[in-house]
């Protein structure tokens, strides 16, 4: 006897089935998918609601077949320190899994072979194979080997990090300089006059626009500053030493002393405590206020709690995938970066 059409498998869910759970039509669900910026914000919260809720797992191998989309972004790793990892980046990894998630996509994290080799080869590999559509690079510098060999193979890319003025402008960033200024202003209203920076090597170019963002609102409201720049003397420019304890605590030292110190990371911020304390002073209101930057989870732990600048890393990573993905779907490649504003969170730190 012939059998009759097939169902779905058993315990599998169907896009039939999410579209009735969220009160919507078959082409709705296909839009969220496929399309998000189609859907309204209200509706594509249903959908992706339902779609979680039913455990719907579409067949990405059946639609990168029909579209020749491979639905999958790549994201070279940065080289981190194994004694001294980022908190940064695995916020950002955390951020554009979701953000790709979003958007229907996955993200293939890949390095070279070791670490520290030219990452050149691991591109070539992962491109000649196509089994990504386009690719995420991070910690990008001036004149960085990576940007211009992804931008010579013609494949989409975009960047964590500014590019330089000849490179393709593919790049998401912090208003670093914007931030500190914010920082400035926000110790100035609290009656600050005299403040210090503590930052780390200026071939970082976040930290050098740290360092001009520091300079220039300190200059523009007429206040006294003094600078501490740490010399680059490891894989991790910014992490702490003792040179950073000793740079702070000259700057504390005299009658002149900072009543103020900014730091240009939170790890730099740890050596100001330090300095701070072995001077025999107090860190927050009737002492020495300090600042840091990024907002990494230590910032909520230390005593008083740090005020910091809290990077928009889910922010940065939403204009990424969208940035690349219209690179994959044809459309014209972006002429100009974005800059993206930090938050400020004021803690007992500073007052």
């Amino acid at each position: 006897m012939p059998e009759g059409p097939r169902g779905p498998r058993s315990g599998a869910t169907t896009i039939e089935e999410v579209a009735r759970a969220a009160g919507v039509s078959r082409q709705t669900v296909s839009n969220a998918l496929n399309a998000p910026h189609r859907v309204r914000p209200a509706t594509l919260a249903r959908v992706t609601a339902a779609i979680r809720g039913l455990g719907y797992q579409p067949d990405q191998s059946a639609r990168s077949l029909r579209s020749g989309a491979r639905r999958t972004i790549g994201y070279l790793a940065p080289v981190d320190d194994p004694f001294d990892p980022n908190p940064l980046m695995a916020g950002f990894l955390e951020a554009l899994v979701d953000a790709a998630g979003a958007r229907g996509q996955r993200v293939l994290l890949f390095r070279p072979v070791p670490p520290t080799a030219d990452p050149s080869a691991a591109v070539d590999e992962l491109v000649a194979a196509r089994q990504v559509d386009g690719l995420v690079l991070a910690d990008v510098v001036r004149e960085d080997a990576r940007v211009g060999h992804v931008a010579r193979l013609g494949v989409p890319f975009v960047t964590f990090g500014r590019t330089g003025p000849g490179e393709p402008q593919h790049w998401v960033d912090v208003a670093n300089d914007a931030a500190m200024a914010a920082v400035v202003r926000h110790l100035a209203a609290l009656g600050h006059r005299r403040i210090g920076y503590l930052g780390a090597s200026e071939e970082l170019p976040w930290m050098a626009a740290r360092r001009a963002g520091f300079l220039a609102e300190s200059r523009r409201l007429g206040l006294a500053a003094a600078t501490a720049d740490i010399p680059r003397t490891g894989a991790r420019p910014e992490a702490s030493a003792p040179s950073e304890t000793a740079a702070v605590r000259a700057l504390l030292r005299g009658p002149d002393r900072p009543t103020a110190v900014v730091a240009g990371s939170d790890l730099l911020a740890l050596d100001v405590y330090e300095a701070v304390r072995a001077e025999g002073l107090t860190v927050g209101p009737g002492g020495v206020a300090v600042t840091g930057f990024h907002d990494t989870p230590i910032c909520r732990h230390l005593h008083p709690a740090l005020t910091s600048v809290r990077l928009p890393l889910q922010a940065i990573a939403v204009s990424l995938v969208g940035r690349l993905l219209d690179q994959v779907r044809g459309q014209p490649a972006p002429t100009a970066g974005v800059e993206l504003a930090g938050e400020l969170v004021v803690r007992g730190s500073s007052g």
